[in-house]
Protein backbone atom coordinates (compact mmCIF):
# COMPACT_ATOMS: atom_id res chain seq x y z
CA UNK A 1 0.00 0.00 0.00
CA UNK A 2 1.28 3.15 -0.55
CA UNK A 3 2.00 5.58 2.16
CA UNK A 4 0.64 8.33 3.84
CA UNK A 5 3.20 11.65 3.53
CA UNK A 6 3.18 14.30 6.12
CA UNK A 7 4.82 17.61 5.23
CA UNK A 8 5.21 18.78 8.82
CA UNK A 9 5.39 22.17 7.75
CA UNK A 10 7.73 25.28 9.18
CA UNK A 11 10.63 23.41 10.80
CA UNK A 12 11.49 26.36 13.05
CA UNK A 13 7.24 25.94 13.77
CA UNK A 14 5.64 23.28 16.03
CA UNK A 15 4.90 21.12 13.21
CA UNK A 16 7.82 18.64 13.48
CA UNK A 17 7.25 18.15 17.05
CA UNK A 18 3.07 17.73 16.68
CA UNK A 19 3.43 15.28 13.45
CA UNK A 20 5.61 12.73 15.14
CA UNK A 21 3.27 12.75 18.24
CA UNK A 22 0.36 12.36 16.58
CA UNK A 23 1.62 9.73 14.19
CA UNK A 24 3.39 7.89 17.30
CA UNK A 25 0.30 8.14 19.59
CA UNK A 26 -2.04 6.75 16.61
CA UNK A 27 0.07 3.74 15.95
CA UNK A 28 0.12 4.78 12.18
CA UNK A 29 2.85 3.99 9.41
CA UNK A 30 4.05 7.54 7.63
CA UNK A 31 6.18 8.97 5.32
CA UNK A 32 7.26 12.36 6.24
CA UNK A 33 8.46 14.84 4.05
CA UNK A 34 10.55 17.88 6.02
CA UNK A 35 13.33 19.29 7.14
CA UNK A 36 15.36 16.14 8.74
CA UNK A 37 16.78 18.18 11.21
CA UNK A 38 13.90 19.70 12.81
CA UNK A 39 12.11 16.20 12.99
CA UNK A 40 15.34 14.20 14.23
CA UNK A 41 15.14 17.01 17.10
CA UNK A 42 12.34 15.07 18.31
CA UNK A 43 13.04 11.48 17.15
CA UNK A 44 17.08 11.11 16.66
CA UNK A 45 16.35 7.52 15.48
CA UNK A 46 14.23 8.42 12.68
CA UNK A 47 15.14 6.83 9.74
CA UNK A 48 15.81 8.41 6.29
CA UNK A 49 14.62 7.27 3.23
CA UNK A 50 15.98 8.48 -0.32
CA UNK A 51 12.56 7.58 -1.91
CA UNK A 52 9.06 7.65 -1.89
CA UNK A 53 8.25 4.32 -0.72
CA UNK A 54 5.88 1.92 1.25
CA UNK A 55 7.20 2.15 5.33
CA UNK A 56 6.70 0.33 8.58
CA UNK A 57 6.70 2.49 11.21
CA UNK A 58 8.01 6.33 11.09
CA UNK A 59 10.81 7.87 8.21
CA UNK A 60 11.60 10.68 6.60
CA UNK A 61 12.45 12.01 3.35
CA UNK A 62 14.23 15.59 2.57
CA UNK A 63 13.32 16.92 -0.70
CA UNK A 64 16.37 18.31 -2.59
CA UNK A 65 15.72 21.86 -4.08
CA UNK A 66 16.54 25.29 -3.91
CA UNK A 67 13.01 26.30 -2.87
CA UNK A 68 11.94 26.57 1.10
CA UNK A 69 12.27 23.40 2.61
CA UNK A 70 8.19 23.29 3.35
CA UNK A 71 7.04 24.30 -0.34
CA UNK A 72 9.55 21.91 -1.94
CA UNK A 73 8.43 19.27 0.31
CA UNK A 74 4.76 19.73 -0.55
CA UNK A 75 5.44 19.71 -4.47
CA UNK A 76 7.13 16.59 -3.99
CA UNK A 77 3.82 15.01 -1.84
CA UNK A 78 1.33 16.17 -4.37
CA UNK A 79 3.48 15.07 -7.53
CA UNK A 80 3.81 11.62 -5.15
CA UNK A 81 0.23 11.25 -4.44
CA UNK A 82 -0.83 12.11 -7.94
CA UNK A 83 0.91 9.33 -9.02
CA UNK A 84 -0.23 6.94 -7.03
CA UNK A 85 2.88 6.40 -5.08
CA UNK A 86 1.06 8.28 -1.49
CA UNK A 87 -1.83 7.30 -0.42
CA UNK A 88 -3.34 10.68 0.71
CA UNK A 89 -1.00 14.11 2.47
CA UNK A 90 -1.37 15.86 5.48
CA UNK A 91 -0.05 18.99 6.31
CA UNK A 92 1.60 20.88 9.28
CA UNK A 93 1.48 24.33 9.32
CA UNK A 94 3.56 26.86 6.96
CA UNK A 95 4.15 30.65 7.76
CA UNK A 96 2.65 32.58 5.13
CA UNK A 97 4.65 35.33 6.26
CA UNK A 98 7.98 34.18 5.96
CA UNK A 99 7.42 32.48 2.46
CA UNK A 100 5.98 35.35 1.00
CA UNK A 101 9.49 36.91 2.07
CA UNK A 102 11.18 34.40 0.34
CA UNK A 103 9.00 34.70 -3.14
CA UNK A 104 6.33 32.06 -2.50
CA UNK A 105 3.18 33.48 -4.56
CA UNK A 106 0.48 32.24 -2.75
CA UNK A 107 -1.59 33.68 0.36
CA UNK A 108 -1.38 29.26 1.69
CA UNK A 109 -1.61 25.87 0.66
CA UNK A 110 -4.99 25.63 -0.47
CA UNK A 111 -4.30 28.25 -3.68
CA UNK A 112 -0.70 26.16 -4.13
CA UNK A 113 -2.21 22.47 -4.07
CA UNK A 114 -4.93 23.77 -6.80
CA UNK A 115 -2.32 24.95 -8.95
CA UNK A 116 -0.62 21.81 -8.37
CA UNK A 117 -3.27 19.68 -9.26
CA UNK A 118 -4.92 22.13 -11.88
CA UNK A 119 -7.89 22.72 -10.41
CA UNK A 120 -9.94 25.39 -8.00
CA UNK A 121 -10.21 23.74 -4.78
CA UNK A 122 -12.93 24.93 -2.26
CA UNK A 123 -11.40 25.30 1.62
CA UNK A 124 -13.28 22.81 3.97
CA UNK A 125 -13.22 22.18 7.39
CA UNK A 126 -14.39 19.32 9.57
CA UNK A 127 -14.51 19.65 13.15
CA UNK A 128 -16.23 17.35 16.21
CA UNK A 129 -19.74 18.46 15.53
CA UNK A 130 -19.59 21.40 12.74
CA UNK A 131 -18.18 21.15 8.98
CA UNK A 132 -17.59 24.55 6.89
CA UNK A 133 -17.14 25.37 3.47
CA UNK A 134 -15.48 29.02 2.50
CA UNK A 135 -16.53 30.92 -0.71
CA UNK A 136 -13.88 33.49 -0.09
CA UNK A 137 -9.96 32.58 2.01
CA UNK A 138 -7.14 34.53 2.68
CA UNK A 139 -8.67 38.44 1.43
CA UNK A 140 -8.93 41.15 3.56
CA UNK A 141 -12.36 41.89 4.82
CA UNK A 142 -13.51 45.17 2.22
CA UNK A 143 -12.23 42.73 -1.00
CA UNK A 144 -14.57 40.14 0.21
CA UNK A 145 -18.31 41.93 -1.31
CA UNK A 146 -16.51 42.31 -4.66
CA UNK A 147 -15.00 38.79 -5.00
CA UNK A 148 -18.15 36.84 -4.73
CA UNK A 149 -20.28 36.24 -7.90
CA UNK A 150 -23.07 33.45 -8.82
CA UNK A 151 -20.35 31.49 -10.35
CA UNK A 152 -18.20 31.43 -7.17
CA UNK A 153 -20.45 30.58 -4.91
CA UNK A 154 -21.73 28.01 -7.18
CA UNK A 155 -18.77 26.68 -7.88
CA UNK A 156 -18.25 26.09 -3.75
CA UNK A 157 -21.69 24.23 -3.44
CA UNK A 158 -21.14 22.18 -6.11
CA UNK A 159 -17.64 20.83 -5.26
CA UNK A 160 -19.14 20.70 -1.07
CA UNK A 161 -21.47 18.42 -1.95
CA UNK A 162 -19.47 16.13 -4.10
CA UNK A 163 -16.93 16.04 -1.32
CA UNK A 164 -19.75 14.83 1.44
CA UNK A 165 -21.08 12.46 -1.30
CA UNK A 166 -18.34 10.84 -2.53
CA UNK A 167 -15.95 10.23 0.13
CA UNK A 168 -17.97 11.37 3.12
CA UNK A 169 -20.35 8.76 2.36
CA UNK A 170 -23.31 11.54 3.00
CA UNK A 171 -26.19 10.21 0.49
CA UNK A 172 -27.54 13.81 -0.11
CA UNK A 173 -25.95 16.25 2.36
CA UNK A 174 -27.78 19.27 3.43
CA UNK A 175 -25.70 22.37 2.60
CA UNK A 176 -27.01 25.47 4.72
CA UNK A 177 -25.57 28.33 3.12
CA UNK A 178 -24.92 32.26 5.37
CA UNK A 179 -25.01 35.38 3.80
CA UNK A 180 -22.45 38.17 3.40
CA UNK A 181 -24.85 40.63 5.43
CA UNK A 182 -26.38 40.84 8.81
CA UNK A 183 -29.53 39.17 8.98
CA UNK A 184 -29.08 38.01 5.48
CA UNK A 185 -29.24 41.66 4.01
CA UNK A 186 -32.83 41.89 5.87
CA UNK A 187 -34.97 41.49 2.12
CA UNK A 188 -31.85 44.25 0.67
CA UNK A 189 -32.24 46.73 3.32
CA UNK A 190 -28.72 46.14 4.85
CA UNK A 191 -26.80 44.69 1.52
CA UNK A 192 -28.42 42.94 -1.56
CA UNK A 193 -25.60 40.58 -2.44
CA UNK A 194 -27.60 37.58 -0.56
CA UNK A 195 -30.54 38.94 -3.89
CA UNK A 196 -28.25 39.06 -6.54
CA UNK A 197 -25.54 37.07 -6.15
CA UNK A 198 -26.17 34.25 -3.20
CA UNK A 199 -29.84 33.97 -3.45
CA UNK A 200 -29.33 33.23 -6.93
CA UNK A 201 -26.24 30.66 -6.61
CA UNK A 202 -28.30 28.73 -4.32
CA UNK A 203 -31.21 28.83 -6.64
CA UNK A 204 -29.13 26.99 -9.57
CA UNK A 205 -27.41 24.35 -7.19
CA UNK A 206 -31.25 23.46 -6.52
CA UNK A 207 -32.43 23.29 -9.92
CA UNK A 208 -28.95 20.55 -10.19
CA UNK A 209 -30.31 18.98 -7.72
CA UNK A 210 -28.45 19.65 -4.14
CA UNK A 211 -30.39 19.70 -0.80
CA UNK A 212 -28.97 23.93 -0.45
CA UNK A 213 -30.41 25.99 1.61
CA UNK A 214 -30.38 29.66 2.37
CA UNK A 215 -29.25 32.24 2.43
CA UNK A 216 -29.16 32.68 6.11
CA UNK A 217 -27.75 34.67 8.67
CA UNK A 218 -24.55 32.96 10.02
CA UNK A 219 -25.62 32.65 13.60
CA UNK A 220 -28.84 30.86 12.13
CA UNK A 221 -27.07 28.64 10.19
CA UNK A 222 -24.35 27.35 12.69
CA UNK A 223 -26.82 27.08 15.62
CA UNK A 224 -28.83 24.77 13.02
CA UNK A 225 -25.89 22.70 12.10
CA UNK A 226 -25.44 22.31 15.81
CA UNK A 227 -29.05 21.01 16.22
CA UNK A 228 -28.44 18.75 13.47
CA UNK A 229 -30.03 20.16 10.48
CA UNK A 230 -27.33 20.36 8.14
CA UNK A 231 -24.20 18.38 7.06
CA UNK A 232 -22.57 21.39 5.89
CA UNK A 233 -22.36 25.54 6.38
CA UNK A 234 -21.09 27.65 3.13
CA UNK A 235 -19.79 30.55 4.35
CA UNK A 236 -18.85 34.14 2.66
CA UNK A 237 -15.44 34.69 4.03
CA UNK A 238 -12.50 33.24 6.27
CA UNK A 239 -13.70 34.48 9.99
CA UNK A 240 -17.69 34.04 9.16
CA UNK A 241 -17.14 30.47 8.85
CA UNK A 242 -13.81 29.99 11.26
CA UNK A 243 -14.41 31.90 14.30
CA UNK A 244 -17.48 29.80 15.23
CA UNK A 245 -15.94 26.55 14.29
CA UNK A 246 -12.39 27.21 16.33
CA UNK A 247 -15.06 28.43 19.51
CA UNK A 248 -16.94 25.03 19.67
CA UNK A 249 -14.41 22.83 18.19
CA UNK A 250 -10.94 23.89 18.08
CA UNK A 251 -8.41 21.64 18.61
CA UNK A 252 -10.67 18.53 17.19
CA UNK A 253 -11.01 20.60 13.75
CA UNK A 254 -8.78 20.06 10.57
CA UNK A 255 -8.51 21.97 7.20
CA UNK A 256 -10.15 19.56 4.35
CA UNK A 257 -9.25 20.89 1.21
CA UNK A 258 -12.32 19.86 -1.29
CA UNK A 259 -12.04 19.20 -5.04
CA UNK A 260 -8.59 17.97 -5.52
CA UNK A 261 -8.06 14.95 -7.27
CA UNK A 262 -6.21 13.51 -4.09
CA UNK A 263 -6.87 13.44 -0.34
CA UNK A 264 -5.25 16.31 1.63
CA UNK A 265 -6.31 17.21 5.05
CA UNK A 266 -4.33 19.62 7.82
CA UNK A 267 -4.02 21.31 11.14
CA UNK A 268 -6.47 24.06 11.95
CA UNK A 269 -3.56 26.18 13.68
CA UNK A 270 -0.83 27.94 12.72
CA UNK A 271 3.22 27.34 13.31
CA UNK A 272 2.82 28.72 17.12
CA UNK A 273 6.25 30.12 16.66
CA UNK A 274 6.01 31.37 20.84
CA UNK A 275 5.92 28.05 22.06
CA UNK A 276 7.88 25.96 19.25
CA UNK A 277 10.74 23.98 20.36
CA UNK A 278 9.38 23.62 23.82
CA UNK A 279 8.14 20.15 23.66
CA UNK A 280 4.32 21.47 24.74
CA UNK A 281 2.45 22.05 21.84
CA UNK A 282 -0.83 20.61 21.58
CA UNK A 283 -0.53 17.63 18.77
CA UNK A 284 -4.77 16.89 18.77
CA UNK A 285 -5.93 18.91 15.02
CA UNK A 286 -2.53 16.81 13.74
CA UNK A 287 -3.93 13.33 15.01
CA UNK A 288 -7.46 14.49 13.66
CA UNK A 289 -6.11 15.12 10.14
CA UNK A 290 -4.48 12.26 10.32
CA UNK A 291 -7.49 10.44 11.38
CA UNK A 292 -9.52 11.96 8.93
CA UNK A 293 -6.64 11.42 5.91
CA UNK A 294 -7.14 7.67 6.26
CA UNK A 295 -10.57 7.47 6.83
CA UNK A 296 -10.80 9.58 3.33
CA UNK A 297 -8.16 7.42 1.53
CA UNK A 298 -9.50 4.48 2.68
CA UNK A 299 -13.23 5.14 1.56
CA UNK A 300 -11.86 6.43 -2.15
CA UNK A 301 -8.74 4.34 -3.11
Amino acid sequence: MSPLLVTPGDPAGVGPEVALRACRELGVDALFIGDAQALRRWAPDLPMVGEIAPVRGLAVLQPRSTEPVEVASIRLAVEACLDGRGRALVTGPIHKARLAAQGFAHPGHTDFLGELCGVQPVMGFVGGDLRVALVTVHLPLREVPDALSVERVLHTLVVSERALRTRLGLERPRLLVCGLNPHAGDGGLLGREELEIIGPACELARIQGLRVSGPVSAEAAFRQMLEGQADLVVAMYHDQGLAPLKLVDFGRSVNWTMGLPIVRTSVDHGTADDIAGQGIADASSMKAAVSLALRLSAATR
